[in-house]
């Protein structure tokens, strides 16, 4: 049997990793600025949290929701303790997809409405109203188009209450700071509009902190730097740090009913024992003021390459934007300096999403490389 082949694959097979970098089959080592989309948040093969993922499988891996586990309990405070976020429930999940998908059913159940406002360049995922809320017609398969979304841009506030005027929508999402779509961002006066808007007008504001939260921005979400409350969070990626786990916090105005949500396999144990050792060492390890402080230092670092023409993102989620298409310079990054980064659908900006152990040092080691790639380009 073949693979369904959708992925196009660089020339690498990784063995094994450690921290911030990756080793492949040859034994050469690569310096991981990627961190496998933005999943690996506290290094990898980060030695407690193997060790509880370890102890964990040893006492029980898995159980189904129709009974109590109270390492759900436990991540639920844990997680509103780092977060900041306490007035919340946390339904568990297994991707960021899944966890959006569950964000634009609870709204709907809440209001009683359908229609979704999404944005410029989104990205939410590939599955069902996920994808319809995605600005990329070449992954919405016709049975997806059929949701009822409306694209807006940012920083325009008049044309989204021209759209909630009508009464029909039910959710609108947004990312704090774009991923796929290439790390644009809100402004903060339109931000704190919209949530205001979305409380005049009955609509569930959706917080997308997949690739974003979990300290990546220098907050815990995202969206913190803008002192609104969301009515609903979704959350993947580095919640795991490459175990499969993602969760939706609900504001608790939304009233839970039994079996308006499900999963099989969300908040399995080995799932909570991954994200309460995430949770240990974002705090353990102060990694969110790391990717602050080197965060900062990227961005300087980059203003000072004349060639750069745009610094994108906040803490270590960034973007480099060129007046060239990247490819070629990224398969450059690859295969002559072993450096892995992130392309976006903005085809001339290299994403930049490490580990959050990160140090000047390893940043140190990406400019030289680009300095050298650049030159050559001349």
């Amino acid at each position: 049997m073949n693979l369904f082949d959708v992925y196009p694959l660089y020339e690498v097979t990784p063995n094994k990793a450690k921290d911030v970098f990756v080793f492949d089959e040859n034994q050469n080592k690569y310096l991981d600025l990627y961190g496998g989309h933005a999943v690996i948040s506290i290094g990898h093969g980060n030695k407690h949290y193997v060790k509880s993922i370890v102890d964990q499988i040893n006492k029980i891996g898995f159980y189904s929701n129709a009974i109590k586990n109270p390492l759900q309990n436990k991540l639920a405070i844990k997680l509103a303790n780092a977060s900041n976020c306490n007035n919340y429930s946390l339904f568990m999940c297994s991707s960021g997809a899944e966890a959006n998908e569950n964000a634009i059913k609870l709204a709907s159940f809440y209001n009683n409405k359908s229609r979704i406002i999404s944005f410029k360049n989104a990205f939410h995922g590939r599955t069902s109203a996920a994808v319809a809320v995605t600005d990329n017609p070449n992954i919405v398969a016709p049975i997806n188009s059929q949701q009822k979304v409306t694209f807006l841009p940012f920083n325009e506030i008049d044309k989204v209450e021209i759209e909630l005027k009508k009464n029909d929508v039910s959710s609108v999402i947004f990312e704090s700071i774009q991923g796929v779509g290439g790390l644009d961002q809100p402004n903060e006066e339109f931000i704190n509009n919209l949530s205001k808007l979305c409380t005049e007008y009955n609509v569930c504001l959706i917080a997308d902190e997949v690739q974003s939260g979990f300290g990546r921005s220098g907050d815990f979400f995202g969206f913190q730097k803008f002192k609104i409350e969301p009515d609903i969070i979704t959350l993947a990626k580095g919640m795991g740090n490459g175990f499969p786990v993602g969760g939706v916090l609900i504001n608790r105005k939304i009233k839970a009913k039994y079996g308006m949500l499900g999963t099989t396999y969300g908040g399995n144990h080995l799932a909570c024992a991954a994200t309460l050792s995430v949770l240990h060492q974002i705090k353990e390890n102060k990694l969110m003021e790391n990717a602050k402080i080197v965060g900062d230092y990227f961005i300087n670092e980059a203003k000072k390459i004349d060639k750069i023409k745009n610094v994108k993102g906040r803490g270590l989620m960034l973007g480099l934007e060129f007046d060239f298409e990247v490819a070629e310079l990224r398969k450059k990054l690859i295969y002559e300096h072993k450096i892995f980064t992130g392309g976006s659908s903005n085809k001339k900006l290299i994403r930049i999403l490490p580990p959050l152990t990160i140090k000047k040092e390893h940043i140190d080691i990406f400019f030289k490389a680009l300095k050298i790639e650049l030159k050559k380009n001349k």
